[in-house]
């Protein structure tokens, strides 16, 4: 699938149907992003050097690599960025093989490194997930994860294409309607876009701003779809790559279809591990006395919630869809998850009160989000999927697939077999089945997963780091619930740091113990 760090789009009440592939992937940043409390150390009162590469991206026109520079200044928007960060835009080619032609604008957001010139690396740029999510409102909102490597890098991010105020999509019932009203209405609104927000597009994106920040390599973190960004960068450019983490990786291997059997199957054992963990920890669980009886209990609940929803507070209903990525995003939330699902459950199954599933899946997105009118996640998240992803399958294997997908999980198949439908009727042809992440020559690149991982399964961490290619791929392993395991694990953040401080990466094998040690 896509996406550890990204924001959930359902608190609108979007309902079932192809965005459940948007409600589960927009779980995870958020899943990830609420975990770790602590306050960024100040910044350096030294004069800062700025940094000046010499290998501009090749190809280019002159006014676009060494006649452009970046003017920083003070963000205004959104509100959470308006002290302690700068903001800049990048031009670019809105499409590379015409360098020459028409341009856009990147947004891009900055926080300053706050140790001495001696010992700052350059920019490390964060993505995370998708896709569809804003990097400019996802720094400050997640900046706490990454504050203790803000003493050697500037933090940098940036709306990807098609994202938020970079040549945004828009697919609602007019041109400045940031919600999605189907594949004819992105048609209509953005459809001289559409073949130019894939991810490669992207990853060029990537190499012109790493020289414009000044670096000769890129330094990346990336999350769930943003390990396929960080991936296809390192594949059009060997050469310029840095320190790359990916962490919550995609599955290079299986195409976008394939993807959603292999997630529901890790949902599912998730929710299993859940309910056997509730059975013999949690008084009065309210899913039974382990996997099968769960199972049955969720069914009769979502029965119930077909026919009659539960109230959610805020004028929502909680129908069975909503409970069926409700629950998967408490599961992002690896074991600190399960105690709130637990309780969420019983109000819900006992007195048929919907609120306190419904905002725990909310809170794990961001709150900021809701103010910021450039929310177009939804519609961003189709279209840059759906460029990316070549299938266009018929009636036959859109069938077909739909009954692997709804046999895979009992508790979450239903929902999740509308995916298929997602790119069915789309009006431009998308890239590749599969991409290509094969990055022969390049320098070490950390590939992170968790074993219990239910949105990104731990296999596709294994695809990935082979296919990045020998000597390129280095497998981290955590055992460890929950979608992302940086900065929860001790072992891997300590780890992931040392390589991002030093270059140095792990010895081959090395597995971190976590929760499901």
């Amino acid at each position: 699938m896509s996406d550890a760090h990204l924001i959930r789009s359902r608190r609108t009440g979007l309902s079932a149907g192809v965005w459940i592939i948007v409600g589960v992937v927009l779980a995870a940043i958020g899943a990830v992003g609420g975990r770790l409390q602590h306050d960024a150390p100040g910044r350096s009162a030294e004069p800062r050097t700025e940094f000046t590469a010499n290998n501009p991206p090749a190809g280019l026109p002159t006014a676009l690599t060494t006649g452009q520079h970046l003017q920083w200044s003070r963000c205004t928007s959104p509100p959470s960025a308006r002290t302690g960060y700068d903001c800049a835009v990048l031009k670019a080619p809105i499409d590379y093989r015409k360098p020459d032609g028409r341009t856009i604008e990147v947004a891009l957001i900055r926080h300053k490194a706050t140790g001495p010139n001696a010992r700052r690396i350059g920019s490390l740029v964060l993505n995370f997930g998708g896709p569809g999510i804003s990097g400019v409102s996802g720094l400050p909102e997640f900046l706490n994860q990454y504050a203790p490597l803000l003493d050697r890098y500037d933090l940098v991010s940036f709306d990807p294409r098609g994202v938020g105020a970079t040549i945004p999509v828009r697919c609602g019932k007019t041109a400045d309607d940031t919600g999605y009203d189907g594949a004819d209405a992105c048609a209509e609104h953005s459809g001289a876009l559409l073949p130019y927000i894939g991810t490669s597009h992207t990853a060029h994106d990537l190499d012109l701003m790493r020289y414009l920040l000044g670096d000769e390599r890129l330094h990346y973190f990336g999350v769930s779809y943003g390990t396929a960004l960080g991936a296809v960068y390192a594949h059009l450019y060997p050469s310029h790559v840095g320190r790359l983490v990916l962490e919550a990786p995609v599955d290079p291997t299986e195409d976008r279809d394939e993807k959603q059997v292999s997630q529901v199957k890790a949902v599912q054992a998730a929710f299993d591990r859940f309910a056997a963990h509730c059975a013999a920890r949690i008084r009065h669980c309210p899913t039974g006395d382990g996997p099968e009886e769960a199972t049955r209990r969720m069914a009769g609940l979502a029965d119930r919630l077909k026919k009659k929803p539960a109230q959610a507070g805020g004028g929502r209903n909680l129908d069975a869809d909503d409970l069926a990525y409700a629950v998967s995003g408490h599961l992002d939330l690896g074991t600190d998850g399960w105690s709130p699902l637990a309780k969420a459950l019983t109000a819900l199954i006992d007195h048929n009160d919907g609120r306190p599933l419904s905002k725990g899946a909310d809170d794990i997105g961001s709150a900021d989000r809701t103010e910021t009118p450039r929310d177009n996640s939804r519609a961003a998240q189709t279209a840059i999927t759906c460029a990316d992803s070549s299938l266009r399958p018929g009636f036959e294997r859109l069938d077909r697939d739909e009954a692997r997908i709804k046999a895979a999980s009992p508790v979450f198949g239903a929902t999740w077999s509308t995916s298929v439908y997602l790119c069915y009727d789309w009006p431009f042809d998308g890239e590749r089945t599969t991409p290509q992440v094969n990055a022969d020559g390049a320098a070490p690149v950390l590939v992170v997963g968790g074993t219990g991982d239910p949105n990104t399964p731990y296999l596709g961490a294994r695809h990935m780091a082979r296919a990045l290619g020998d000597g390129v791929g280095v497998l981290l392993t955590a055992e460890e619930e929950g979608h992302g395991t940086y900065p929860q694990n001790r072992c891997v953040t300590e780890t992931v740091n040392e390589y991002l401080r030093t270059g140095r990466t792990p010895a081959l094998g090395t597995v971190c113990r976590g929760s499901m040690s």
